[in-house]
């Protein structure tokens, strides 16, 4: 069976009526990237992964911790991205549209056919719009991998406790 251009037009039309609630639209640098919502698993992990964020103990800096999953942001470039948890220092504002500011932190969750978006296109650009720290966890390998500027790249297995530059951590 083949889908015919108004066929395909349509589809695109009805999947796109209610985007929120089927696919998301991210751009970064310029490049498109559509995707399905997360899967069930996606977001177990991320509900668990945001319960587990709290200031480390032995800092003071100030920081709030407070954390967003799935917000639209607009970075420095224009970019707009939903990571699947962004952290910053200050509580971030109600509004309905995207909000201008570089999370402290982000933490991703590797989702099947997204690898490369994941695991090679995300850490440096994020690192590329100040991000301090990004954290990639891929829940069916158990790997966790964590980006910071002028650091090495470390990878080890969950769970552990990742201290995050801003002052939190978190446990994955």
């Amino acid at each position: 069976m083949s889908t015919t251009l108004p066929d395909l037009g349509k589809y695109l039309d009805d999947l796109t009526k209610d985007a929120s609630s089927r696919i998301k639209l991210e751009i970064t640098g310029g490049t498109q990237t559509w995707r399905l919502l997360p899967s069930l698993r996606h977001q177990k992990v991320i509900d668990r992964i945001r319960a587990s964020i709290t200031p480390h103990p032995d800092t003071e800096n100030g920081c709030g911790c407070y954390h967003v999953s799935d917000a639209y942001l607009r970075f420095p470039d224009g970019s707009l991205k939903r990571p699947d948890i962004a952290i910053f220092c200050t509580e971030p504002p109600d509004l309905d549209e995207a909000w201008e500011q570089v999370p402290e932190a982000v933490i991703e969750i590797v989702s099947p056919d997204y690898e490369e978006k994941d695991l090679s296109i995300n850490p440096p650009w994020y690192l590329s719009q100040g991000v301090r720290d990004v954290v990639i966890f891929e829940p069916r390998l158990g790997t966790v991998v964590h980006h910071r500027h002028q650091y090495p790249t470390t990878q080890t297995t969950a769970p552990v406790v990742i201290d995050l530059q801003c002052g939190c951590h978190c446990t994955l």
